[in-house]
């Protein structure tokens, strides 16, 4: 079996499709809880690395001691060892300040259900081959990539945020767009009053409801699109020979 790193920000929070997707490839998902003190461990033995969302910011670092080690841990990853990468949200403004690259608060955050648009790099880039020119995707940021590393093509953007994926090479990819939200994991925050709460703090009363109301019908073109994306990643980049 193959092995997956799995860098968490936040409890309650969790793969979500990819799951499925590990287990079609045979990899096994190791989580490492950075928030609570777990160390990351010799990056060797694993095949793939997944870093998940957070409410942390990038620039943290006094607060957030452990993100140097995490973003030393993703340059190592993606630019020593070239292994696959896929990173959502944090994990995409991670690749991106990792590599050189410049993330700051966004000027108009997002939160919910918005489009983006693939770049003219994405149409012909091996990572986005198959997809759709546009989508609807599930969002909840507020900071955002303002400058891509130089190593990396811009793949996906919306009016609000220029760089929305990112492309080291075949290898590492990632969206600033949740696109890892399964409908189990968006039920899921019924039960957690927190979620609920932040949703109503930045759209208003109801929100939660409004939200899965909007998103639900949606779910299957979002699971197309994100098993594209990985698809693409796992051949490209080897983990499924």
């Amino acid at each position: 079996m193959k092995r997956a790193l799995v860098f968490q920000h936040m409890d309650h929070d969790h793969p979500g499709r990819f799951t499925d997707y590990f287990a079609e490839d045979g990899i096994v998902p190791e989580p490492v809880r950075l928030f609570e003190g777990q160390q990351i461990p010799s990056l060797a033995p694993y095949d793939f690395l997944l870093v998940l969302g957070g409410p942390q910011d990038t620039w943290q670092e006094d607060q957030f001691p452990w993100l140097i080690a995490e973003k030393q841990a993703i340059r190592e990853w993606v630019m020593e060892r070239a292994k696959p990468y896929f990173g959502v949200c944090l994990g995409h403004q991670l690749l991106a300040t990792a590599l050189g690259g410049e993330v700051a608060p966004a000027e108009t955050g997002e939160v919910g259900v918005f489009d983006v648009s693939l770049t003219e790099d994405a149409e012909s880039h091996r990572l986005m081959q198959g997809l759709d020119r546009h989508h609807k995707v599930m969002q909840w940021h507020m900071a955002e990539v303002k400058r891509a590393p130089e190593h990396a093509r811009v793949l996906a953007s919306s009016p609000l945020t220029k760089v929305q994926a990112l492309a080291v090479g075949e290898h590492a990819m990632s969206t600033q767009f949740h696109c890892e939200l399964s409908p189990q994991t968006v039920a899921s925050w019924s039960s957690l009053p927190s979620y609920v709460a932040n949703l109503e703090k930045h759209r208003g009363e109801g929100a939660y409801q409004q939200l899965v109301k909007e998103s639900f019908p949606l779910m299957p073109q979002m699971a197309r699109m994100t098993k594209a994306m990985y698809d693409n990643l796992a051949t490209a980049s080897g983990i499924r020979k």
